[in-house]
């Protein structure tokens, strides 16, 4: 069995809440907005970290602006005024679950950087990583806590 798998998320429409952070009504507002919209078997909200774009040939984050969060977009949905619709590039990423919060991130990213290698792939720098918690509310009460996806942008070795 693989721990980590690569999926493809197809380029899209995503509602996006604009940087900020938790504890700050874009960020809190935009959890509370999809989160009374229907849950389907997959998570349809992706975090990411949000920094200003950097000028650099070589990818380089820029500056920290806080947290992004993006939820996919279907033709009709009722979007609140305050978010914007963007375009979503979509790609291949890696896929590996841990524990929110638990997650020992770079025990994590060097097995994903191993498995990549051995398959084939490697990390995609002009996309950004992205995570989501897959865990519904009552595995979460069995549980005691919620799984998470960290997904990892690839692209083909040359």
């Amino acid at each position: 069995m693989q721990p980590i798998r690569i999926i493809e998320i197809p380029g899209c429409k995503m509602v996006s809440s604009g940087a900020g952070m938790f504890g700050e009504d874009k960020i809190d507002n935009f959890a509370k907005w999809f989160s009374s919209l229907p849950r389907t078997v997959h998570s349809r909200d992706y975090l990411t970290d949000s920094y200003t774009e950097s000028t650099d040939e070589i990818y380089e984050k820029g500056e920290f602006n806080g947290m992004l969060w993006y939820y996919e977009y279907t033709d009709g949905m009722d979007v609140p005024e305050e978010y914007e619709i963007v375009d979503f590039k979509g790609g291949l990423y890696a896929v590996a679950t841990d524990i929110d919060q638990k997650t020992d991130v770079k025990k994590m990213k060097k097995a994903v950087n191993k498995f990549l290698k051995a398959i084939g792939f490697i990390p995609d720098k002009s996309r950004p990583e992205l995570g989501n918690i897959i865990t519904s509310e009552a595995a979460q009460k069995v549980l005691g806590y919620e799984q998470m996806d960290y997904y990892t942008p690839v692209k083909a070795l040359k």
